[in-house]
């Protein structure tokens, strides 16, 4: 199958013009015009790269490549790894956030969650009416998280705001009473809190590592081989 068909195919599933003015999705690299299997994946490391087969493609939600590349060496995370798919004559797409704004929110609060509601651009809302600390349970059994950080401005939650990933620099157009998501910083915490506003902290690796799944429900019946991979968690609890 041609890279140039599976761009487009997914370009119509979740068109890669939605995405923010500093994101990088789409063909990130294209050396290889015929394309032998698809891999999904979160993230490329080096768990990924030793699966890949030669003359793939790797369908990623987070771009190898933000910014420009002054230099090609081993020892950065873009680098590194563009030079391991060069090898390998392999592909890679990005589906980053326009996959967000089509897909990944909504899969994981419909799908994981199991909670019902809307999405609006980066942002899926719910009527939940429950109180806080039955919310917090609900979402540690359906993520089978042991433990989970929250922060408790109120004890009854009507309207929930799920966004996937980071989302705190969403915080302004918040309309909920809670706020899931991930990468919450010390002073975001207190300034959510002062507005009234609980917060559980849902992972940045934890609540996107269902991309994979995600997109292969899309595309499971494209006329190529699709894998479903995933990269690693960086950080493990000791």
């Amino acid at each position: 199958m041609k890279l140039k068909d599976i761009y487009k195919f997914l370009d119509e599933i979740s068109p890669f013009s939605l995405q923010e003015e500093w994101d990088n999705s789409g063909i990130n690299v294209g050396i290889n015009e015929k394309i032998e299997r698809i891999y999904l994946s979160l993230d490329i490391d080096d768990s990924v790269i030793e699966k890949i087969k030669p003359n793939s493609l790797i369908i990623t939600h987070h771009p190898l490549i933000f910014k420009g590349i002054k230099k090609v060496n081993f020892n950065s995370f873009s680098t590194k790894y563009l030079i391991k798919l060069i090898q390998k004559n392999c592909s890679l797409i990005a589906m980053h956030t326009n996959f967000d704004k089509t897909h990944l929110n909504n899969y994981f609060a419909k799908k994981i969650l199991e909670i019902e509601g809307i999405q609006e651009d980066f942002i899926f809302y719910s009527e939940v009416y429950m109180k806080f600390d039955k919310l917090v349970n609900l979402v540690k059994e359906k993520m089978k998280l042991k433990y989970i950080r929250v922060v408790k401005a109120n004890d009854f939650i009507k309207r929930v705001a799920v966004t996937t990933g980071s989302g705190m620099s969403l915080l302004d157009q918040i309309k909920a009473d809670c706020f899931l998501t991930g990468d919450i910083k010390y002073h975001e915490a207190m300034d959510v809190k002062a507005r009234g506003i609980s917060l559980i902290d849902v992972g940045h690796f934890e609540s996107e590592k269902y991309f994979a799944d995600a997109l292969y429900d899309d595309i499971k019946d494209m006329e190529i081989e699709i894998i479903k991979i995933n990269s690693s968690n960086p950080f493990s609890l000791i």
